[in-house]
Parts: structure tokens; sequence; C-alpha cells
């Protein structure tokens, strides 16, 4: 078996292992492997923002998990996509850059994470920055992360905003800003009109420096211990089973749905579960894959009395030459376009101190189970809850490292998550209702004006509700869970996790952007024990 040398081997080219990558090797000192299973992001359609229609569903640059069975949701599979690229699922995601609320970050560090509160990760969001708009308090420019508006106003964006308002939900520019509740425009992770995924951001950049080997094609197996020292992992690339030694560290960041497994392919895991797969136990560690959370959206369809859709331009032979000629031209147009150009955040009811929904709004709409849009006009609000209680899990289903894990996100297991389902359903169709949208709209396609009670609409959401693809929480940072708050793996040495799965309760929003921060900061707790 062939062995190399390294001082730090990180799994995974994703949102935060790029951004190890780079930090790592950025003062000469270090020599590092960065190990991706899937292949390079040459595939046009993950630079094209609106490309992620495409990658969604393209085995080439994404995993295609599912997960098993939903009790909650009637017993259907869900799609959970994962990159399985450079850039991970930064190259295949809809570039919302959302941070989440100062509260949620204030609530890991009050659950026993020293150093995570939200005047501690601020620094770490901004350094990563390079906002379009400008610098002030909350953002940066000159960090490797584009952050971009959309190129032009849209009317059915233009309308959802004023109906909104008319609501009583402020208007909102910014986000990531003094407060995150309102309705506006999303900002992207773009720059030049290209997606801007953590590959492009920061692993590019650096991928000329002699102390940075990065391997695609390159899948992990285990990570190899001297007795609980973490030594090395054992990859395999090529046909052929390999072994990269690392000096100082092991840093995992394969992401919230096999960073778990692989902890537990390697003996990191409860016992009880490992033992009958024939995995050598090297740490009885029962909370790694468990807290597995994400969020559940449900999908308000609507026609539209004008041609103004992206279903409108796919149908039109002129418009679509139109809009290839827009972005090829001037990277203007639908091309261009991230997933939800608008939405915002609020209350599901008026006594509530900060907001717990999410709206998206979407210039398109479709079945969500293939690529393809309805064939008539059509755009799509969707809802969700910021914070889901229900928690489930993620594990290995067999000793093959080359098996899917086994995925129970058991959406709707607590009875106050579908209680704010039902609740932001009724919002969004109050939104949509507003003469300044409803004087677009033509009827309801989905669920349609027959679904009223509280009954029907949760049978709706049971039988609909998809996930927002926003895993978080199987490896989290708790003082009861997998690793501390430097990110070390509790048990062990010279093994850290530094992903979305770190989380113990998800933020306010996409999760992007967090993972960033999350590499960042994961990159210097690392370095300040190399000093």
């Amino acid at each position: 078996m062939e062995t190399e040398t390294f001082d730090y081997v990180i799994v995974g080219a994703g949102s935060a292992g790029c951004v190890l990558a780079n930090r790592l090797t950025a003062d000469g000192r270090h020599r590092v492997l960065l190990l991706e299973a899937g292949p390079r992001d040459t595939n046009p359609w993950i630079h094209i923002p609106l490309g992620y229609g495409k990658t969604m569903f393209d085995s080439r640059v994404n995993w295609k998990f599912e997960s098993e069975p939903v009790p909650g949701l009637g017993g259907r599979r869900v799609k959970q996509p994962r990159g399985r690229v450079l850039g991970g699922s930064s190259s295949i995601n809809g570039l919302l850059y959302v941070r989440g609320q100062r509260e949620d970050f204030d609530d890991w560090a009050a659950r026993g994470n020293p150093g995570w509160a939200y005047e501690d990760v601020l620094p770490y969001f901004r350094r990563s920055e390079d906002q379009a708009r400008g610098a002030d308090p909350w953002h940066a420019t000159g960090g490797e992360l584009g952050v971009a508006d959309i190129d032009a106003p849209h009317p059915i964006a233009e309308a959802f905003i004023a109906a909104g308002v008319h609501q009583g939900i402020a208007r909102n520019d910014d986000f990531n800003g003094e407060r995150q509740e309102g309705v506006g425009y999303f900002q992207a992770t773009a720059r030049g009109g290209l997606r801007c995924s953590s590959a492009a951001a920061f692993l590019r950049p650096a991928r000329g420096r002699s102390n940075l080997v990065v391997r695609t094609g390159a899948h992990a197996r285990r990570v190899a211990f001297g007795g609980k020292r973490a030594s090395g992992v054992v990859y395999r690339h090529g046909g052929a089973d390999r072994t990269a030694l690392a000096r100082r560290e092991v840093l995992l960041a394969a992401g919230t749905l096999q960073s778990p497994q692989l902890l537990e392919l390697s003996g990191v895991g409860d016992a009880g579960r490992l033992a009958p797969l024939g995995i050598p136990i090297v740490h009885d560690l029962p909370s790694v894959g468990e807290n597995l959370h994400d969020h559940l959206q449900a999908r308000l369809v609507y026609r539209t009395r004008d041609r103004i859709t992206v279903n409108d331009d796919l149908q039109s032979l002129p418009r679509k030459i139109a809009m290839v000629w827009k972005f090829a031209f001037g990277r203007r147009g639908p091309l261009g376009w991230l997933a939800g150009i608008a939405g915002g955040f609020t209350k599901s009811s008026p006594g509530l101190e900060r907001p717990d929904m999410q709206f998206h709004l979407y210039p398109y709409s479709s079945e969500r189970v293939d690529p393809s849009l309805h064939p008539f006009s059509a755009f799509t609000l969707t809802v969700c809850k910021l914070r889901p209680a229900s928690r489930g899990s993620c594990h290995v289903a067999s000793a093959d490292a080359f098996a899917p894990p086994s995925i129970r996100p058991n959406y709707l297991d607590r009875p106050e998550d579908l209680a704010t389902m039902i609740a932001a359903v009724r919002v969004g169709r109050r939104v949509a209702a507003d003469p300044a949208l409803a004087a677009l709209i033509t009827a309801e396609y989905d669920p349609g004006p027959a679904c009223a009670t509280d009954a029907e609409i949760e049978a709706f959401i049971r039988a609909k509700a998809f996930s927002v693809y926003h895993p978080v929480g199987t490896c989290a940072m708790a003082p009861d869970g997998v690793v501390d708050p430097a990110l070390r793996v509790r048990g062990v040495e010279a093994l850290r996790v530094i992903d979305a799965s770190i989380m113990p309760a998800i933020v306010s929003g996409n999760t992007n952007a967090a993972a960033v921060m999350i590499g960042e900061k994961g990159a210097d707790l690392v370095l300040a024990d190399a000093r």
C-alpha cells in the first residue's frame, strides 16, 4: 500500500474543506493533502448560477443520497443531494448567502461552547467576504468569497416584497446586517455573474502552492489510528488503497452526512452499533451520527397572468436564445440567478421574540421530482420553520465505505414543528393574497383552494414537503457531543471535524455561509495548536 506523509490530511473539499486547505497552507510552513472523492469542478453547469437545476440531478457531481422512509411524511423517501466535486455542496447549491441570526450563535455559546457567540464568529464571516456593496460593521471587502446582488429587479419579486410590507413585514435590504427580519432580495455567493463556490474562492488561489496537494477521485475509507491517536487516512484512488499519514492532525470536512459515516467506519461511534457490523472499536462515542436536523419546506405554487417566469423562458426558443445571449455577453438574466431571488424572515405568530420562518421566492415552478419546469406560467413561494425541534440520525449501514449512509431525518417528529409549518403556510398565503402580489396571480396551483383547514394543510405538508438541503448536527459541538469547542473529537487525539455537522443547532437560514465561517474559525483553531 502506497504511503505518503503530510502535516495535515483534510477529507472533503467542500464549503469548509477548501477554506482549511487555503488557510493551512498560506504561510508555507505546513504540507497539506486535500482528499476529494469527486472530480474537479470542470462541469460548466457548476459555474452558471441557474445550473443548480442541472447539478441537483447529476450523479457525476452529486452523491444523490436519499433518506430512509420518513414516518412524518407518509413514508416518503426524501432526496438528500450533497456535492461530490471540488467545492462540495457549494458547487451545486442555490448560492444564497445567509448567515443566520445573532441569537443562533449566542445560543451555541450558551450550550457550553465558549468562543462561538455572535461577536466571536462575526470576524470570521467578515474575513471571507468580498461584499459587492462595500464594507460596514457587518460586512467586509477583499475576502475570497464573492457576495453579490441579483443583476436587476424582477416583477414577481417586487410584487412579493410590496405584499409583505403591506402585510406588516418590514422591508430589509440586508438579511446579514443589523437585523434579519423582513422581506427583500437575497444576495448570492457570486462574482462577475458566476458562482463563487468554495473551490473557486479559496482553493483556486491556493492550487499553485507547493505545500498543497489536491487529490480528486480519492474516496476516504477510514481514519487510521495508533491507539487512540489518528495517524492518517486510508483512501481509494485509481483502483488502489493508499495511506496518507498525518504528522499533526486529520481533519474531517466531509459534511453532515459523511463525516459521521467516516468516524463510524473508523471505529469511533456507538460500540453497540458498530460491533455487529464487524467494525473494530477505537472509541465508544454514542453521540456520533445523532442530532441530525434539517429545514423542511412547503411549496406554494401560483399561476401567473403574464408570461414573466423562467417557465416561459424555457418554453420559447427566442427567449432561450435571449437568456444565453444575456449571460454570455453580460452575465445578466435568468442564467445568473440564484435559487430564491427574493424572500424573507418573519414570525409565524405575533407573540414571538424573533423570526421563526423563512420565505424563498422562485420565479419558476416544478413538481420537484426532476429538472422539468411546469409548461405554464407560474412561480413558487416556499415556507419553512427556521429552528425545527425534531431530531434524527445518520449512521453507517454497513462496513462498506462505498455504501451510502442510513439517513433518518425524522421530519415533523415533534408536533410543534408541524404546528409552525401550518402557520407558515397560512402566512405565505396571506402574502400571496395581498393585492400587490395577487394582481399577478390567476390561481393557486398547489395545494389549491380546496386545501383550507388545518387538517388539509397538514395532509398537504406530509404529502409534498421537501428538504431545503440544510442537514446539520451529526457531529455536534456540545459537552456531551462529538466535538469540543476546539472541534477536536472527544476521546481521541489528533482528529477534528470541521464542517456543518458540528452545529449543535441549525442556524436560522441557509447554511453555506455558516459552513464557510466554521472552516475559517476551524483553521485558526488548528493553527493555534501548531505554534
